[in-house]
């Protein structure tokens, strides 16, 4: 018998993030695709994660967080929802909001059971689903605010449905769901008994009056949501893997089951770091943050529309789709190659976060970068061939 990939190994391919980043990195270019969030962590952050560190916390954690994370994580979804989750047996710590979804697809679904996604989809929710087996159904948005109907939905959902993906504030769109919206959703979701896995990692990420609602927090919710979010983006540490879900306890046990095999347990030092900044950063930090990336948005933003590239302006989150068919290529993935060798942005194709043609006239790019590097890139752009 020869040796080779086993079967799987074509569902998960390299991400167009990834790959955009790789060429952007041989160009020496300015890199607005991946989110990597390259602002400083936070001093308590940071200063409590080398204190664990310098004090010996360098073992395993248990299989489910440490206990402070825990608890801070508790903590803070009581003091601004109102929804309480015991730290012992409700929250369980991941690597990463990404890390935490891929446990909550093994421990609650069945190979083939069918999950509804929202275009312009994040990729890895897509890719996750695949790759725990399920199967993802695609509800369509509309540029330029990517609203969807509710038709729509109701003509995906099947007896193999078990599930929908609710990304809100939404990589890549920037598309912050409204309460109704919600509700209208959760009202399906209780008419045909499916879970609603959240992705609520961009929630301090909010602009213009508009306001996260956590989706477990209206009736009957609670018990079929799974809450996932995490501390990457908002204190600037997507290296860590630090992320989180919150759910009932007959959920959490087996997510957090499935955490331990796939992953034993995220960092212990740093999950410290994590807990003392959600433990001594008060609400002015969130909503400071929150104003500094709209200030980015609208640099970015201004600078596309000078440049032709017209942007869906995003009402949430640190990303920009934005109108690149003017540019010389037949797909998006030409077009975003052409912008790299003409100016030395790298953005995502946006076929990426599409299943049809839709994605690719568009790209996404990022704004989660100091501003130096924002201002640099602006400038660049403003030297694009027209």
């Amino acid at each position: 018998m020869s040796l080779k990939l086993s079967s799987r190994h074509g569902w998960v391919k390299r991400s167009e993030l990834r790959s955009m980043s790789v060429e952007c990195e041989k160009v020496g270019g300015v890199n607005l695709s991946q989110g990597v969030c390259d602002l400083a962590a936070p001093e308590p952050v940071r200063l409590a994660a080398k204190a664990a560190i310098d004090g010996g916390n360098n073992s395993y954690s248990r299989h489910d967080g440490t206990k402070a994370l825990r608890e801070a994580v508790a903590g803070q979804y009581r003091r601004r929802t109102g929804l309480g989750f015991d730290p012992e047996t409700e929250v369980v710590v991941s690597a990463g909001a990404t890390g935490a979804l891929y446990c909550a697809c093994l421990a609650l679904l069945e190979p083939g059971d069918e999950v509804i996604l929202f275009e312009p989809y994040y990729s890895y929710h897509r890719s996750t689903l695949i790759a725990t087996g399920a199967v993802p159904v695609f509800v369509p948005g509309r540029a330029p605010d990517w609203s969807f109907s509710m038709e729509d939905l109701q003509a995906r959902i099947t007896p193999r449905t078990r599930a929908l993906i609710l990304n809100t504030p939404s990589n890549p769109s920037g598309r912050v769901w409204s309460c109704d919206e919600i509700a209208a959703v959760a009202d399906l979701c209780r008419q045909h008994g499916l879970f609603v896995f959240t992705d609520e990692i961009y929630e301090h990420f909010v602009y213009d009056g508009h306001e996260h609602i956590v989706p477990a927090t209206l009736p009957d919710m609670r018990e079929r949501t799974i809450t996932i979010s995490g501390l990457s983006k908002t204190f600037s540490i997507t290296g860590w893997r630090i992320g989180y879900c919150l759910a009932e306890a007959r959920w959490a046990e087996a997510i957090a089951n499935f955490n331990d095999l796939v992953y034993v347990c995220a960092p212990t030092p740093l999950q410290m770091g994590a807990a003392a900044g959600l433990n001594e950063l008060d609400d002015t930090y969130f909503i400071e943050l929150a104003a500094k990336y709209r200030k980015k948005r609208d640099l970015l933003c201004s600078t596309l529309t000078d440049v032709g590239l017209t942007p869906c302006i995003p009402q949430g989150a640190y990303y920009v789709l934005a109108d690149v068919s003017s540019l010389p290529g037949a797909s998006s993935t030409e077009r975003a190659m052409f912008l790299l060798r003409e100016t030395g942005v790298a953005v995502v194709p946006g076929k990426s976060f599409f299943t049809g043609p839709e994605g690719e006239g568009i790209a996404r790019f990022c704004f989660a970068k100091e501003d130096e590097v924002i201002e640099e890139a602006c400038r660049r752009l403003h030297k694009l061939p027209r």
